[in-house]
């Protein structure tokens, strides 16, 4: 879903753990290039946390493919109404298309869970490229199969 924007290899997660003295554990994940193409490559580590940030910010600037994450959306929707009726009692109308498609990527950006995040880059149609800790995009011709 990201290359490396310097020599095209693949990006992927490496997680590790830190044991404090008090006993907290803290886990990071780091996001990096595999070195397939250029086993010198220079691109870098980003922290997780980071990365999800920077993604947030081009949101705004990304071509999503609407389609696939409004399916998502409305699932999420009859999700919650669901919820709301069976266990809360409350028969509010909610409806997608009251819904921005970008808030509710950012959200899932920020609190979703891994397959939720992985899902939502698999709806964009722009390439990502990560160098030197900064992630670009490259467009891309549109799939007219995705449509």
């Amino acid at each position: 879903m990201m290359t490396c924007g310097l020599c095209g290899s693949g990006i992927s997660a490496d997680e590790k753990f830190k044991k404090q003295q008090n006993g907290n554990i803290h886990r990071y994940v780091y996001y990096g290039c595999t070195k397939a193409r250029d086993k010198d490559c220079k691109c870098g580590y980003i922290e997780e946390k980071e990365l999800i940030k920077q993604f947030a910010e081009l949101l705004d600037k990304i071509d999503i493919d609407e389609i696939g994450i409004r399916e998502k959306l409305k699932y999420e929707v009859e999700r919650v109404k669901k919820f709301q009726q069976g266990v809360l009692g409350i028969k509010e109308k909610i409806t997608v298309g009251d819904i921005d498609i970008r808030n509710y990527a950012k959200y899932i950006l920020r609190e979703g869970q891994d397959i939720e995040k992985r899902e939502l880059l698999g709806c964009l149609r722009s390439k990502i490229s990560l160098s030197n800790k900064k992630i670009t995009l490259r467009e891309t011709t549109p799939d007219k199969s995705r449509r």
